[in-house]
């Protein structure tokens, strides 16, 4: 081909030759700005085909422009990839490159670098964030209208500058095709010519040149690729400055997206950790039952409280790390012993006098030692633990910080829940407040403590007034009950009101008598009504233990609760 390529401007009286095409193999231009390798891809189409959101995404912005969907799998996997890496700007196709400088923006913020702490390797969180950046994206899209049209038409213009380049390689073909057959029609001339047969190799047979009509073709392909090859400069120019003048509202554009993402998957996180879901738990769960749950999680009644919730059970846990058994308890006077650890300061002044060196041992031999006093706290329970939480209608009313009484209550309840789970003891949800409303909620030690279950009890919000008696006879009957299976006593019910009303008196000696029996213990917590709690009320008879939380914003005030139970 290359030797009939070189005669076609000879035959024809031309000099125009063609050195190729100058635009990159279309081979090589990619869709994808972002490097993947297979795993990636696997991650992707499953995380797409299990995603209803992504799937609508997708469509709705596929209808509107086009390549979104390239977009999204760049900026899914800029999320997911530990270390994502751009492809340069030359590998690209051109109308990718509005997709390229997107995702460059994005990587680019810092924003964006704190939403990659929450979604590298997970593919359900980076999902979450591409969700969440939905509105950004079609505002950057919008933006860079403009300059995608002119990719477009770049794109277009790519298209026919690589068909004409076809085109000039098929005419060399055809030509080459052309002259090897002239060329053979000449040899045949010159055999019969030796033969005897023709007139000779100085006939006008021909000389092997390519034929004028498949030169013509040739230089006609040859004008129609370098004007397509000057189109396509011409409109590739054309897209990079309508991409250079939408770069900066591009990068304004992807902060904005990034920390909508950001916060949208640190605000589910933060829901997830607030709710006793660890990380572990997530990873194992199927795609579709994570986003139920997250979903559930954010429409939940305590959802906007979930920071609360969350600093509760974490206050719980470092108590439960505090606690130290047998441990001395508050300070009430001075004794007499021989406990050094105890001694007052006094006397040890007088180990550093000679002369009083010898009384000093004489009185601790005698245990005569002036030693501080101390009332020890009770030994922690073994039973179960029962907390009663109060829902008739002033549960509803907020104190500082805007944290409703019920807020409060379950914030603590959930904490006692893990409290009792660490100790293998088992947890009973009452949640009362007429005399006829009253629903329980059991969760014994052995079995896994259900999430949706956990959700029930903190939603559940009974409403009316408030009875005390339905809620202490229920939680006595269930200690009697796990005496009788398990011979198990001392155990802990945890009374969380806002409100005083009476008992009778035969039903107070027969509390009485059961507390006696079973050795548990009653813990009173009187939310926003500090009357409540008053040494002369009904609460303060009963229980052994009584505080009251004014401060509903602070959860250190019940603290000690959790170093006794």
């Amino acid at each position: 081909m290359g030797g009939a390529a070189g005669k076609f401007g000879e035959s024809a009286g031309r000099d125009e030759t063609w050195p190729g095409p100058s635009a990159a193999d279309p081979g090589r231009r990619h869709t994808a700005a972002v490097v993947t390798d297979r795993f990636d891809r696997i991650a992707w189409r499953d995380t797409y085909a299990q995603s209803a959101g992504l799937r609508e995404l997708a469509a709705e912005l596929s209808a509107r422009y086009e390549c979104t969907s390239d977009l999204l799998i760049d900026a899914f996997l800029a999320a997911y990839k530990t270390g994502p890496r751009l492809r340069e700007r030359a590998e690209m196709a051109p109308s990718r490159l509005v997709n390229h400088q997107v995702i460059t923006s994005l990587l680019e913020t810092q924003e964006f670098a704190e939403l990659r702490r929450e979604t590298v390797g997970d593919p359900y969180a980076a999902a979450m964030a591409v969700l969440a950046q939905a509105p950004a994206l079609r505002g950057l899209l919008e933006r860079c209208r403009a300059a995608w049209e002119q990719a477009e038409q770049a794109n277009t213009a790519q298209r026919g500058a690589e068909d004409a380049a076809r085109g000039v390689g098929e005419a060399l073909g055809q030509a080459a095709d052309e002259a090897e057959a002239e060329a053979a029609n000449e040899a045949d001339a010159d055999a019969e010519a030796e033969a005897g047969f023709g007139p000779g190799a100085g006939s006008e047979a021909g000389s092997g040149a390519v034929p004028v009509p498949a030169d013509d073709a040739v230089q006609q392909a040859i004008v129609a690729a370098r004007a397509a090859e000057a189109a396509a400069r011409q409109a590739g120019q054309a897209a990079a400055q309508a991409l250079a003048a939408a770069a900066p509202g591009l990068r304004a554009g992807a902060r904005t997206a990034a920390a909508q993402a950001a916060g949208s998957v640190r605000e589910e996180a933060a829901l997830m950790r607030a709710w006793g879901v660890a990380p572990g738990e997530l990873e194992r769960m199927p795609f579709d039952a994570r986003a139920r749950l997250a979903e559930r999680l954010r429409s939940s009644r305590l959802a906007r409280w979930a920071e609360l919730i969350g600093r509760f059970r974490q206050m719980a846990g470092g108590e439960r790390a505090r606690k130290v058994e047998n441990a001395t308890g508050e300070l009430v006077g001075v004794t007499l012993g021989n406990d050094l650890s105890r001694v007052i300061p006094s006397e040890l002044a007088n180990l550093g006098l000679p002369e009083l060196r010898a009384v000093f041992a004489v009185r601790y031999a005698a245990g005569e030692l002036m030693l501080y006093d101390s009332q020890e706290e009770q030994a922690t329970g073994k039973g179960a633990v029962i907390a009663c939480v109060d829902t008739s209608h002033s549960m509803y009313e907020t104190g500082p910080g805007g944290v409703s009484r019920e807020a409060w209550a379950k914030a603590c309840a959930l904490a006692l829940l893990d409290q009792a789970r660490q100790a293998g003891r088992d947890f009973v949800g009452v949640l009362f407040s007429a005399a006829d409303k009253l629903q329980v909620f059991r969760f014994p030690a052995d079995e896994p403590a259900d999430l949706p279950r956990v959700l029930d009890f903190a939603e559940c919000f009974l409403g009316g007034g408030t009875s005390y008696q339905a809620p202490l006879t229920a939680a006595g009957e269930l200690l009697e009950q796990e005496f009788d299976d398990t011979a198990r006593r001392r155990g802990d019910i945890v009374m969380i009101t806002d409100d005083e009303c009476g008992v009778t008196e035969e039903w107070t000696r027969g509390w009485n008598d059961a507390k006696h029996r079973l050795g548990f213990r009653l813990f009173g917590v009187v939310v926003g009504a500090p009357e409540a709690a008053g040494s002369d009320s009904v609460l303060g008879a009963l229980c052994d233990n009584l505080r009251s939380i004014e401060d509903l914003t602070d959860v250190h005030a019940a603290a000690d609760l959790f170093r006794l139970i």
